[in-house]
C-alpha cells in the first residue's frame, strides 16, 4: 500500500497483497479461494503479504468464485402445525417455543459447541426456529437460494418431518441425536442406553432399593433409549418392576411426575431422572414433602448441564458431552461440504457419571 493509501484509511486490495508478494492478482485470487495445484511457496508467500498488508477478502466476492456462502444454519425444529387462526396463531406458539428452547440450558450448550468449532474457520451459524409447516419451508428455502452451505439440525420431537425434508432436497445437513425414523442423515449421539446403566448401577451400590424413574418424553428417541437402559440395567440386577412417571424435560414436568410417583409410591428411596431440569423439579418436591435428598431419597439427573450446579443439593448426573457433541456436528458437516459424495455416517459419544451430593 502506499503512503497516500494509508493515509485515506483505504481498505488494502487484491493488488495490494499481488506487489507485497510478487505476484499476479489472478495468483492471490486462487490462493485466497482455496484453489488447488498452487505451488506452497507461493501459498505462503501470499499468506505472508495477506497478513502483512491486513487484507480481508470481500466474502460476496469470493462466493461467486467458491458458490459457497461460508455460513451454516443451526435449527432447532419441533412438529408444530399451523392453525386456521393464521399469523397470529403461528407467532403465539412459535413464542412458546422459543421461550423453551431458551429456558433449556442445553441448548446454550449446543450453540457454545457450535459457534467454538465455527468461529476459528471464519464462519458462523445463523440460528433459525422451524416449529411449524411454514417455518420448516422457509428453512428449505433458505437452503435452497444458498444463503447457507449446510445446516445443524436439533429436533425436539420424534415427529419433526425437517430431517427428511432437507434431505429429500439434496441438501446438506447433519443432525443431533439418531432420527426417530429411518433418515439418510448424519448424525451425531449419546450411548444413551449406557448412561442410564450408570445411573441404575450407582443407585444400588448406594443400597436403593425402591426406585422409580422420570423419564423424557416416550416419543422422543433419547427418552426411550433412557428409560430401556435403566430399566435393563435394573432388571439384571433382579428388579423387574420399576414405576415411572413421564415428564417433558423440563423442570415443571419433573416436579408434576415426583408429585405423582410420592402418591403412588410414598416410601421409594431412589429416582432416576431422564435430564438435570427433572431432577431438579423432583429434588424440589421432595424438600416440600420433609424428604431429605440424598439420605431419605437420592436423586440422579442427566446431561450435566448448569442445573445440576445450581441444584440444591448439586446433582449427581450423567454427563452427555453437549459442546463436543455439537463441535463434531458441524466438523462432520464441513467435511460433508468438502466431501459432498460422502455417505452418511453416525458418530456417538460415551456418557459418563458425575457424582455429586444428591447421590
Amino acid at each position: 500500500m502506499t503512503d497516500d493509501q494509508r493515509t485515506a484509511g483505504a481498505a488494502p486490495t487484491l493488488e495490494d497483497v499481488a506487489r507485497a508478494a510478487g505476484v499476479s492478482r489472478a495468483t492471490v485470487s486462487r490462493v485466497i479461494n482455496g484453489v488447488r495445484n498452487v505451488d506452497p511457496a507461493i501459498q505462503e508467500a501470499v499468506r505472508q503479504a495477506v497478513s502483512v498488508t491486513g487484507y480481508a477478502p470481500n466474502r460476496a466476492a469470493r462466493s461467486l468464485v467458491t458458490r459457497r456462502a461460508d455460513a451454516i444454519v443451526l435449527v432447532v425444529s419441533g412438529a408444530g402445525v399451523e392453525t386456521d387462526e393464521g399469523d397470529g396463531a403461528g407467532a403465539s406458539e412459535g413464542g412458546s417455543f422459543t421461550a423453551r428452547v431458551f429456558a433449556d440450558p442445553f441448548f446454550g450448550r449446543v450453540v457454545t459447541g457450535v459457534v467454538n468449532y465455527l468461529r476459528p474457520r471464519g464462519m458462523h451459524p445463523v440460528l433459525m426456529f422451524a416449529e411449524t409447516p411454514r417455518a420448516r419451508d422457509e428453512v428449505v428455502s433458505y437452503l435452497r437460494q444458498g444463503s447457507a452451505d449446510g445446516a445443524l439440525i436439533v429436533s425436539t420431537h420424534a415427529e419433526d418431518p425437517l430431517p427428511g425434508l432437507i434431505t429429500d432436497a439434496g441438501l446438506p445437513a447433519v443432525l443431533y441425536a439418531r432420527p426417530a425414523r429411518p433418515v439418510r442423515i448424519s448424525y451425531v449421539d449419546l450411548a444413551n442406553r449406557e448412561g442410564a446403566g450408570l445411573a441404575a448401577e450407582h443407585l444400588l451400590a448406594r443400597g436403593c432399593r425402591r426406585i422409580a424413574t422420570i423419564t423424557g418424553p416416550l416419543d422422543v428417541p433419547a427418552g426411550q433409549e433412557r428409560l430401556a437402559g435403566f430399566r435393563d440395567t435394573m432388571a439384571r440386577r433382579g428388579h423387574p418392576y420399576i414405576p415411572i412417571a413421564e415428564g417433558q424435560f423440563t423442570q415443571e414436568s419433573g416436579e408434576a411426575a415426583m408429585e405423582r410417583l410420592l402418591t403412588e409410591h410414598p416410601d421409594l428411596d431412589g429416582v432416576f431422572a431422564g435430564n438435570d431440569l427433572m431432577a431438579m423439579g423432583a429434588c424440589h418436591v421432595l424438600r416440600e414433602h420433609g424428604r431429605r435428598v440424598p439420605s431419605d431419597v437420592a436423586v440422579i439427573g442427566f446431561d450435566d448441564s448448569s442445573a445440576a450446579s445450581a441444584c440444591r443439593p448439586p446433582l449427581t448426573t450423567v454427563r452427555q458431552p453437549v459442546e463436543d457433541m455439537a463441535a463434531e456436528m458441524a466438523r462432520l458437516l464441513l467435511d460433508r461440504l468438502t466431501s459432498p459424495d460422502s455417505p452418511a455416517t453416525s458418530v456417538i459419544h460415551e456418557p459418563a457419571l458425575v457424582v455429586r451430593d444428591s447421590a
